[in-house]
C-alpha cells in the first residue's frame, strides 16, 4: 500500500433551516367519496378523524407539488437554490421507474449539478431523507441538503376501495438540513420489517400490469397496519428520545405520520407525552399524505401557534414495507 485514502469531515452539528409545504388545492369532504364506498361521514371521522382530504387538481403532478414546496422551504432557510448539493426526496408515486424525481427537481429549482436520488419507504421516507441528510452535512459530503416527502396518491386511488383509498391526499413537504453549531437533530432510530410486505402496497406489481392486471391501486390490511403502529412505533419513539439523551418530559411538539388519528392518540398515551405537548393533527383536514405527512403537520402546528422556532419536536414515520424511522429535531 503506496498511499492512504483522505476522507471529509464536516461539523459536529446539522439542523433543519427551513420549512415548505404545499397542498393539493381541492378539499375533498367524506361526503364526495362515501357513495363507492357505502359508507358515512360519521363512520369515517369515528374510525380516522378525517374530516377532509387534499387532492391536486387536474393538471397538477407530484412533481408541482414538490416544486412549490422545495421553493418555499429553500427561500424560508435564507439561501439560494444553487447552494443545494444533495436533493433527497421521497415518494411513492413519480409516475416514471425511471429517472427518479430528485434529477427532475433539482433541474427545476437550479440545484444542478447537485447529487439527487429518490427513497422509496412510503409513509417512514421523510424521516429516512432527514436522518440521510444529516449524515451528509455531518461527514462533510453536503453542506445544503434538500430533503422533500411528495405524493399525489390519487392517481393510485380505486374510489371503491374501503382499505386505504378513501384515506389518502395529495400534498409535498420539504426541509433545508444544513450545517450548525448546535445539535439540531438527533440520531434517527430506523428499520425495517419485510415479513410485513404484504400488508401494505400495491394490489398488482408492474410486471402483472404488463401481462394484462388492471392500472395498480394501493391497499392496505387495515386492522393488522393499525396494531403494528400503535403499539410497535411507539417503543421506536422512545428510542429516539433517549438517543437524543432526552426524556418525554423534555419535548414540545409529537409530530406522527398522519396515519389514522386513533393511532395517533395511542402512541401519546403509549409514549406517555404530557398533556402540554403539541400533537400534529394535520390529518383532520390533508388526509393521510404519506412521505408529506410529517412537514405537512409541522406546517399547521405553526400556522396554530401551538410550536415556535426552537421547540423540541419528536417525529416518527411508518409504513409499507414495513418501514419505520424517528428522530428527536429542534424546529427551524
Amino acid at each position: 500500500m503506496t498511499g492512504k485514502i483522505s476522507i471529509t469531515k464536516g461539523p459536529e452539528f446539522s439542523r433543519v433551516m427551513g420549512l415548505g409545504v404545499a397542498r393539493g388545492e381541492n378539499v375533498v369532504p367524506n361526503a364526495d367519496i362515501i357513495g363507492p364506498i357505502d359508507s358515512s361521514d360519521e363512520w369515517i371521522r369515528k374510525m380516522t378523524g378525517i374530516a377532509t382530504r387534499v387532492r391536486a387538481a387536474e393538471g397538477t403532478e407530484m412533481i408541482d407539488l414538490a416544486e412549490r414546496a422545495s421553493r418555499e422551504a429553500i427561500a424560508n432557510a435564507g439561501i439560494e437554490p444553487s447552494q443545494i448539493d444533495t436533493v433527497i426526496v421521497s415518494t411513492i408515486t413519480f409516475p416514471h421507474i425511471t429517472p427518479g424525481a430528485a434529477p427532475v427537481l433539482a433541474d427545476r429549482l437550479g440545484a444542478t449539478p447537485a447529487a439527487a436520488f429518490d427513497i422509496s419507504a412510503a409513509c417512514a421516507g421523510y424521516c429516512y431523507g432527514v436522518g440521510q441528510a444529516d449524515a451528509l452535512v455531518r461527514a462533510g459530503q453536503s453542506t445544503y441538503v434538500l430533503v422533500v416527502g411528495a405524493e399525489k396518491m390519487s392517481d393510485y386511488i380505486d374510489p371503491t376501495d374501503r382499505s386505504i383509498s378513501f384515506l389518502l391526499g395529495d400534498a409535498a413537504g420539504a426541509v433545508v438540513i444544513g450545517p450548525s453549531e448546535t445539535a439540531g437533530i438527533g440520531p434517527t432510530i430506523w428499520g425495517s420489517d419485510g415479513a410485513g410486505a404484504g400488508l401494505v402496497g400495491q394490489n398488482h406489481s408492474w410486471t402483472e400490469v404488463r401481462n394484462g392486471a388492471s392500472f395498480p391501486t394501493l391497499r392496505q390490511e387495515g386492522p393488522s397496519v393499525f396494531k403494528w403502529a400503535a403499539f410497535d412505533m411507539a417503543p421506536i419513539a422512545l428510542k429516539a428520545i433517549e438517543a437524543a439523551g432526552l426524556t418525554p418530559s423534555d419535548i414540545d411538539a409529537f409530530i406522527p405520520h398522519q396515519a389514522n388519528m386513533r393511532i395517533i392518540d395511542q402512541m401519546v398515551k403509549q409514549i406517555g407525552l404530557p398533556a402540554s405537548v403539541a400533537i400534529g393533527r394535520d390529518i383532520v383536514d390533508s388526509g393521510n399524505t404519506s412521505a408529506a405527512s410529517i412537514p405537512l403537520a409541522a406546517e399547521r402546528l405553526y400556522r396554530d401557534g401551538a410550536v415556535k422556532s426552537g421547540d423540541i419536536a419528536l417525529q416518527i414515520g411508518f409504513g409499507a414495507g414495513l418501514v419505520y424511522a424517528a428522530q428527536v429535531i429542534v424546529l427551524p
